[in-house]
């Protein structure tokens, strides 16, 4: 069974950092994408950040420019550096894998996310 813990969220003021985490675990074989989707309160879940296996970075227009994704294979983990954070990065954060495990295709999977708010 796999599972996806994100860790790192938090309430912080407009223009400050926060770092997000993401560890995969379970019987995985190979890990093809990891990224981060977010969804604000009334609004729907909308890409972040993904970087694929071979560092293919692909980056929401509202964030460029001041996050940054960066993955470490040997410990399954996808890292969400937000630098600058306004208001509207308010959302819950949920991880995304896409990865393959034993006898099992290619699959999706979701973490349970972790909340970010963006406030003075």
């Amino acid at each position: 069974q796999v599972q996806l813990v994100e860790s790192g969220g938090g309430v912080v003021q407009p223009g400050r950092s926060l770092r997000l985490s993401c560890a995969a675990s379970g019987s995985i074989v190979s890990i093809y994408v990891m990224g981060w989707y977010r969804q604000a309160p009334g609004r729907q879940r909308e890409l972040v950040a993904t970087r694929g296996s071979g560092d293919t970075t692909n980056y929401a227009e509202a964030v460029k420019g001041r996050f940054t994704i960066s993955r470490d294979n040997t410990k399954n983990t996808v890292y969400l550096r937000m630098n600058s954070l306004k208001p509207e990065d308010t959302a819950v954060y949920y991880c995304n894998a896409l990865l393959k495990t034993e006898g099992v295709a290619p699959t999706n999977y979701w973490g349970q996310g972790t909340q970010v708010t963006v406030s003075s």
